[in-house]
């Protein structure tokens, strides 16, 4: 079936009536309304879009809405991670009240509990433990959109993850172990923003009222925003692995190759920074700036690694990881700037 086809049987062209000499009458398909069992006097709700067109929707549809509470059942020998990610499912798919209780009046181990109560606080942004019993832990998201919006809790991402990016790369300069496992341990504050964000954004494709609440403008927007805080992780996760291979170093690098590796990464983290300023700004030029940098990034990569070869045979394969995750960030740069042309194309089209 084509898609004129299928327009043709969802949509139907109605003329606009008026009684009384002031009102103004539509008729709904009778098919609808026998449908979803509406007769005269049936409540109806009228909204006006931000497009300036008409929903027009029964009652019962707003009455039923979705459950806010979800369930998880615990047997004995469940997977303690399998059920973390159910909870994160639930927490991403806008629950506010998880409840995981034990099985045929099983009580939940201690550790079971501890590790579930571990990772609401360090991955579930605000989420409270409101029940800790033997047989129940109940999880109650208490924050409400308004009070963090995507962009607030995307800006914070995107400085956490810029932060880690120079904490990694000056944890090498030094030869620094205690600050690389610093950053790889800041790493779950990205995460657990991006589990956020991932729950604002899943609520606002489906309920269009919400979308000014969490601080867009559109559901279109919702997808950009989507890959934005994807690539805004990935950033995040390659600085963790500057700093996981500046551990397995045990010398200290020359300051040939160091000095490669510091260009490299002040331009690579500088895209990072002007891509995600211009996507707050809603700047098209900047977005296209940070894309044309590119080709300079992959020059100094070539320079940086031809600098590596000169080091000891068991220290190039760490160095060069390092460097292909420094340019990694000026690739993700790239795919944000990317998304805020496909954003912003109207503000530079005649």
């Amino acid at each position: 079936m084509t898609t004129k086809e299928i327009e043709k049987l969802t949509e139907e062209q109605r003329k606009l009536q008026v009684t009384g000499g002031s009102t103004f009458i539509l008729s709904l398909p009778k098919d609808w309304a026998t449908k979803n069992e509406l007769k005269r006097g049936s409540s109806m709700i009228v909204r006006e879009e931000d497009d300036g067109s008409l929903s027009i929707s029964p009652s019962s549809f707003h009455q039923r809405g979705k459950p806010d509470e979800a369930f998880i059942k615990v047997a004995q020998n469940d997977n303690p991670d399998a059920i973390m990610r159910t909870a994160i499912s639930a927490y991403i798919n806008g629950y506010n009240v998880i409840h995981i209780r034990a099985q045929n009046q099983k009580v939940l181990s201690s550790k079971l509990r501890n590790h579930l109560k571990t990772f609401a606080r360090n991955y579930l942004v605000g989420t409270e433990i409101v029940t800790d019993t033997a047989t129940n832990l109940t999880l109650q998201v208490l924050l409400n959109y308004p009070e963090l919006t995507i962009r607030t809790a995307l800006s914070r991402m995107a400085i956490i993850a810029s932060s880690m990016h120079k904490e990694a790369i000056q944890s090498l300069m030094n030869l620094d172990h205690s600050n690389a496992k610093a950053v790889i341990e800041t790493d779950r504050e990205v995460n657990r923003f991006g589990l956020y964000i991932v729950r604002l954004l899943k609520i606002a494709v489906t309920n269009q009222r919400v979308v000014k609440d969490i601080g867009l403008s559109s559901q279109i927007d919702c997808l950009g925003y989507r890959l934005i805080a994807k690539s805004v992780e990935r950033s995040a996760d390659h600085a963790t692995k500057i700093a996981e291979n500046t551990l397995l170093l045990k010398e200290t690098v020359n300051e040939e190759l160091l000095s490669k590796i510091a260009q490299l990464s002040e331009l690579a983290n500088t895209m990072f920074e002007d891509a995600m300023a211009a996507l707050f700004k809603h700047d098209f030029n900047q977005a296209e700036a940070v894309i044309e940098k590119i080709e300079q990034v992959q020059q100094l990569e070539k320079e940086a690694v031809l600098q590596a070869q000169n080091i000891k045979i068991e220290e190039v394969v760490n160095l060069r990881l390092l460097i292909e995750s420094v340019r990694r960030t000026a690739e993700y740069a790239c795919d944000i700037s990317e998304v805020v042309l496909n954003l912003n194309v109207v503000s530079v089209l005649s």
